[in-house]
């Protein structure tokens, strides 16, 4: 499993921290263990077909015991059906192997989806089924006939009242007839039952067997991650369940711990390697309704993976979070009344506090006003995107604000370049969009999505990067990064975009910022009604 280098590597420094793996630039050793790996898997004829439907892949630096330099590699999930390829890590626990209690009790659990399949299809439930829908029918038709039928003889015991005709005979001929149709109803409500009776009973077995299904695949996934047993640099073992206990979600998501960082790094562990840097990179189409590039360098997921490698680097020299070293600068102040304060958020900023630390918007304005009233924020711009951005000074221009961004009578222009040229010179994307929800905060397309609509207009191409206006008629999260690369909207990611463009391993001239920027805001003035319009250029 660990590949010397073919290529010469001597003048590669070595790393001074491990990877950060959430948000990095690959190390140059990381890019060239990449390409062997790429090499070898255009040698595997019999994969191209799966690895050209999509697939991530992942190298580790390591230096052995004798500080001999090489890499491991893995794929995440598994590959042609299998966990065990010789160039590839092992998976940290192998539940494809015939003998594994997983793939036994997986056959059980099976076993039950066929008794459940056989007793929904077989003829006494179809039987019984269409049997308490005949007897309903056939009460609904008779006691609908019965009441015609009454109706018309109350009607002509009516003209016989009229006539003169004794009461007494006339109630009792009405007591009669109100007695039969209270014996059909009964009859039917009893024939009803009976057929309902029999019919339960096939549906308590499948009740029975689904429950059992579903109680035996609980157990048997909580069992599964109890099996993957977590190394980290110091020797500690955890499993995913006491990993994930502490998060949000409590259990850990289908398929935790088969992604390519884990794998490589328990294997390191595991036979004596010191991991110096990792990446993990796409080969392959990209997944329906999400945006990967081939051959593109992608940060560890949040969902599944950062739980693990949050504990399976405990023990190692890692790199800061670049994103919570940087500190922002200073937002500019565009406009500002007893009202409202209009600013230009800095790249880098969050709109309002977070848990990574990184100074927000809202630390600045209470900074700046105080601590009780400082002012509320209205709306919120992405981390990575700058521009204007209002807050409000009281909660009465609060509400009022918020009520326009609600009735989308809000005017918003964002200026963005794009990592390709679009030859359409305007357009309107209508793609509806929801979370990734393993791949947190990523977007992805979906037909049960939130709608989402942008409207575009081209500014200008030029070597290979188009210059382009946006305006967000919804307001979706990473609404306009997504509709930009997806291959049904433009097909060109905003340059600097570390999610679903290049990233951070673009060779930009824009100071390796996400290229996007709100550059006009159109409102009407929470007080006078004043329609304010708000213009700030962007730096890139």
């Amino acid at each position: 499993m660990f590949h010397r280098f073919s290529s010469d590597i001597s003048a590669i420094a070595l790393p001074q921290q491990f990877t950060w793996p959430f948000h990095y630039t690959p190390h140059p050793l990381c890019r060239v263990a990449a390409d062997e790996v790429k090499a070898y898997l255009r040698s595997r004829g019999e994969w191209q077909d799966e690895i050209a439907a999509g697939k991530m892949f992942g190298v580790l630096v390591v230096q052995g015991c004798t500080g001999e330099i090489g890499f491991l590699a893995a794929f995440s999930g598994n590959l042609a059906g299998r966990n065990d390829h010789e160039y590839f890590v092992p998976a940290v626990y192998d539940m494809l192997q015939p003998d594994d209690f997983f793939r036994r009790e997986e056959a059980e659990i099976s076993a039950i989806n066929r008794s459940v399949a056989e007793l929904e299809q077989s003829s006494e439930y179809c039987k019984a089924k269409q049997n308490v829908q005949s007897c309903r029918l056939q009460a609904d038709v008779e006691i609908r006939e019965l009441k015609q039928t009454l109706t018309l003889r109350k009607v002509e015991r009516a003209q016989r009242r009229a006539a003169g005709e004794a009461e007494a005979q006339l109630i009792l001929e009405s007591q009669r007839d109100n007695a039969d149709l209270q014996r059909l109803k009964r009859h039917h409500r009893d024939a009803i039952a009976e057929a309902e009776n029999h019919l339960a009973t096939f549906d308590a077995q499948l009740a029975s067997l689904r429950e059992e299904r579903s109680r035996r695949s609980a157990d048997l996934q909580m069992a599964l991650f109890r099996e993957f047993r977590m190394l980290n640099a110091r020797g500690e073992v955890r499993d995913l369940c006491e990993l994930f206990a502490p998060t949000a979600q409590c259990i850990p998501p289908a398929g935790a711990g088969e992604c390519a960082a884990p794998k490589m790094l328990q294997y390191a562990y595991l036979n004596g390697f010191k991991p110096l840097a990792m990446a993990e990179f796409w080969q392959g189409a990209s997944p329906r309704g999400e945006v990967r590039h081939d051959g593109h360098f992608y940060p560890s997921c949040n969902s599944k993976c950062k739980p693990i490698l949050m504990h399976m680097m405990q023990g190692l020299d890692v790199e800061p979070n670049p994103l919570a070293e940087i500190a922002p600068p200073e937002p500019e102040v565009l406009l500002e009344d007893e009202e409202i304060v209009v600013i230009n958020k800095p790249c880098g900023m969050l709109s309002v506090d977070g848990k990574s630390g990184v100074r927000s918007a809202q630390t600045w304005a209470r900074e700046r006003y105080g601590e009780k009233d400082f002012p509320m924020i209205v709306h919120r711009l992405d981390q990575s995107t700058s521009g204007i951005l209002i807050l409000a000074k009281s909660k009465q221009a609060h509400y009022a604000l918020q009520s326009q961004f609600i009735h989308r009578t809000v005017e918003k222009r964002y200026v963005a370049l794009l990592d390709g040229e679009v030859e359409q010179r305007s357009g309107r994307i209508d793609l509806p969009m929801h979370l990734d929800y393993d791949n947190r905060p990523r977007q992805m397309i979906s037909t049960d999505g939130k709608q989402a609509i942008t409207e575009y207009e081209v500014v200008g191409v030029e070597d290979g990067q188009t210059r382009i206006l946006f305006r967000p008629i919804t307001g979706r999260t990473h609404q306009l990064r997504l509709h930009a690369a997806h291959c049904d909207g433009l097909n060109a990611p905003i340059v600097g975009d570390d999610i679903y463009g290049r990233g951070l391993e673009a060779d930009c001239t824009d100071g390796h910022r996400l290229c996007l920027h709100a550059c006009r805001l159109e409102f009407d003035h929470p007080t006078t009604g004043e329609r304010i319009v708000v213009e700030c250029k962007a730096d890139f």
